[in-house]
């Protein structure tokens, strides 16, 4: 009888703790759901003035209304940036999430300039997995320390190690186009992106893969697989969560994927801090040869050498996120660049000429290689790079995630809203660039800039969070720009709404860049 009533009473406790554990799960989830309707609430009210974007639906936003598809995505926003010139920003809500779309040179210079508002947006947490903590994603002390010790390596001086390198593949690249001398069109975008993948595997990294003669690697197949996961992944929701990432397919290739790319650059880490190290050794025995003479620098040398304020060098897991995050930022954006610079050459035929006369000037009828003297030379190339930035970004919208609150134009926006700065948009404000969709690479001439405002024109973003490696960018594509044309005259016959602009990490341009290609000398005469 006692045990039966222990029973009974074992049973009642448990159905009562069972129970209370339901209230409490129960009672802490109207709690959270109440705060997190407090402050939208609040929010909603702060940010009340700013001019809000049709079609909103309370708590879940426009989530019904934007687009899925890059394409169509982007369209979208570059078509509420369009109506709305009128005004210095528009809001959208994801949700219960604010986002504030600017556009204005006035508006996106507050955000820009600050030393507090660096953090990216959210959805860069996404690169995480595969870049780490790196100079891209890191935000606060970690970032500040990490950008002051690698800034030297960017120096001009040592830039110019590089261009033995960038010369070999433009000549590469030159000799895989030769064969669509004279034929119909083609898509150039694969060509200039391996291109560019080739330059940044050697410098960054001392590595040659071989991407323009061998584009099946398994490297370069990780390369452009990741990236095309990665820009799935931050415009599908349902994509987010973590644990249920793995269980679709994307998921798991990630993973596999990732493995690919880890595994690459932790064996060459260690293959050349090994060959450092018997450099090292050798140094005393006059008939060793030492790693400077064997083989080129590459940013990875200066990683494994830098140190911060204490002295301290930075870890292999360190120089990997580094080395990562060069290889992801230092390919796309510059052939983006390179790409959108042939395709607008070819559709100006008299800007190519102006460009054609100043080649003559500085090459005559050499084929030598590209100089450091040549490149101060190639002035209107410089423009027309510059031009071709402004009217295609290679990074059309820079996010960053508000830490505090914020006082913009007269408007108050909260914590934690999503600041989407858009270039492709600010790029077009007739105020700065009149006849802004024309590609006139005079508006970069010194004496056309004077007075234009500092942040209307931002391809490399600007202020403490600006890319650090736009001299190497501008470098490499005028390199490999001044020997394509040296070569081949370009034409195009796409028009713009062809293209298929897809705003991702990167401009894209979904329907490809398809040219036609003469021959330089028999075009001119």
């Amino acid at each position: 009888m006692v045990a039966v009533w222990l029973v009974h009473v074992g049973q009642k406790l448990l159905l009562w703790g069972a129970l209370s554990a339901v209230s409490l799960a129960g009672v802490t989830l109207i709690l959270r759901f109440l705060q997190m309707m407090a402050t939208y609430t609040h929010n909603w009210l702060q940010m009340r003035p700013i001019l809000s974007v049709s079609g909103a639906y309370p708590l879940v936003g426009h989530s019904l209304v934007l687009k899925q598809g890059g394409k169509e995505f982007f369209q979208q926003l570059m078509n509420f940036t369009e109506e709305n010139r009128h005004v210095p920003m528009i809001k959208l809500w994801l949700g219960t999430v604010p986002v504030i779309l600017m556009y204005k040179a006035e508006t996106i210079e507050v955000i820009l300039t600050s030393s507090k508002q660096i953090d990216k947006s959210h959805l860069y947490r996404f690169l995480e997995p595969w870049l780490g903590l790196g100079l891209l994603t890191s935000t606060g002390n970690k970032w500040r320390s990490r950008r002051k010790m690698l800034t030297p390596t960017f120096h001009f001086t040592i830039l110019e190690d590089f261009l033995d390198v960038m010369n070999e593949q433009a000549n590469i690249l030159v000799n895989k186009l030769e064969k669509h001398v004279d034929g119909e069109k083609f898509n150039c975008f694969f060509y200039i992106t391996l291109c560019a993948l080739d330059i940044i595997c050697e410098t960054a990294m001392g590595k040659s893969i071989d991407a323009q003669t061998n584009d099946d690697s398994e490297y370069v197949r990780a390369v452009y697989r990741m990236s095309d996961l990665l820009h799935r992944r931050m415009r599908t929701f349902w994509l987010w969560h973590d644990v249920l990432y793995l269980l679709f397919k994307e998921g798991r290739d990630h993973k596999r994927n990732l493995k690919i790319l880890h595994n690459f650059t932790t064996n060459v880490i260690n293959e050349r801090a090994n060959e450092i190290n018997r450099d090292e050794v050798r140094k005393s025995d006059d008939k060793g040869t030492t790693l400077s003479k064997r083989k080129r620098k590459a940013f990875l040398d200066l990683l494994l050498n830098v140190m911060d304020d204490e002295g301290n060098k930075l870890s292999l897991e360190a120089i990997r996120e580094e080395v990562d995050t060069f290889m992801f930022e230092g390919h796309d954006t510059t052939a983006a660049g390179m790409n959108w610079a042939l395709y607008l050459l070819g559709c100006y035929p008299e800007v190519q000429k102006t460009l054609d006369n100043e080649l003559d000037e500085v090459f005559g009828n050499s084929d030598r290689p590209v100089t450091l003297e040549d490149l101060k030379k190639l002035k209107y190339l410089e423009c027309v790079i510059k031009e071709t930035l402004r009217i295609f970004p290679s990074v059309p919208i820079i996010a960053r995630d508000l830490n505090e609150d914020c006082e913009v134009g007269g408007y108050n926006i909260v914590k934690g809203s999503q600041i989407a700065i858009i270039p492709y948009a600010l790029h077009r404000d007739p105020r700065y660039f009149p006849d802004p969709d024309e590609f006139k690479p005079e508006r970069f001439f010194p004496e056309n800039s004077m007075g234009r405002h500092p942040y209307a024109y931002v391809p490399f973003s600007a202020g403490p969070r600006n890319c650090i490696g736009q001299r190497f960018a501008i470098m490499e594509e005028k390199v490999i720009l001044s020997c394509i044309l040296r070569h081949f005259w370009v034409e195009s016959n796409q028009k713009r709404e062809e293209l298929g602009l897809a705003g991702e990490l990167i401009l894209r341009p979904t329907n490809g860049i398809w040219i036609k290609l003469k021959r330089r000398k028999a075009n001119a005469s």
